[in-house]
């Protein structure tokens, strides 16, 4: 066994396994400080007192405080649209109605289950020059999923620029409901968030149903 150099094993774990560890830490304090007080809270500093490591730490596993921000919100955002896709996936032979309440009910659900990932894909990202575009970037990503589903399933004389519309207002509003809810601003709980997006979803899509 060799002592604590840099490649050695110290206390029982390798270097590599030393700075996995290290960088799961600032990973989990990170998302705490992000949860609890905002994107803006998390700084080099406070991540690594929150962490119990000494600042030299943080550039081990991170150039920048932007590149943590963007790890973040990024494992976040991969976790949310799995979790749709999954739903989609589980519903392929029933009706559009059904697929797009099992997708609703499934983004809900897990938004609900990790309120930090809430605050994380879809709060006030306003000033990050980082963050602000990859919260479009995701919006625009979920309207065009939207689009390409329901796109085969309407009508041939459906005109597509029309339902992206839809699209892109269904997924903005929601993101706004989610966020005001997330931040107290709605006195509801998951289930009544998931009845009422649903069926607003519902009208949005049965608009090109009937034409």
């Amino acid at each position: 066994m060799r002592g604590s150099g840099s490649a050695g094993i110290y206390g029982g774990q390798s270097a590599a396994s030393r700075r996995a560890d290290r960088r799961a830490r600032l990973l989990v304090a990170a998302r705490e400080m992000w949860r609890d007080e905002g994107w803006t809270a998390v700084t080099m500093r406070g991540v690594c007192a929150r962490a119990g490591l000494v600042d030299r730490y943080f550039y081990e596993s991170f150039p920048d405080r932007d590149a943590l921000l963007v790890e973040v919100w990024e494992e976040e955002r991969t976790a949310l649209v799995g979790r749709a896709l999954e739903a989609l996936a589980g519903h392929g032979g029933d009706t559009l109605a059904v697929q797009l309440r099992a997708v609703i009910d499934a983004v809900v659900d897990h938004l609900h289950g990790s309120r930090h990932a809430a605050r994380i894909v879809l709060g006030e990202h306003t000033g990050s020059p980082v963050l602000e575009p990859r919260r479009r970037a995701m919006l625009r990503t979920f309207a065009d999923l939207l689009v390409d589903w329901a796109g085969p399933r309407l009508p041939r004389s459906t005109d597509p620029t029309s339902l992206r519309m839809s699209a892109m207002l269904g997924v903005g509003g929601f993101a706004e409901v989610i966020s005001a809810w997330n931040a107290g601003e709605l006195d509801v709980d998951a289930a009544q968030i998931a009845e009422h997006t649903a069926t607003v979803a519902a009208l949005l899509v049965g608009g090109h149903l009937v034409r």
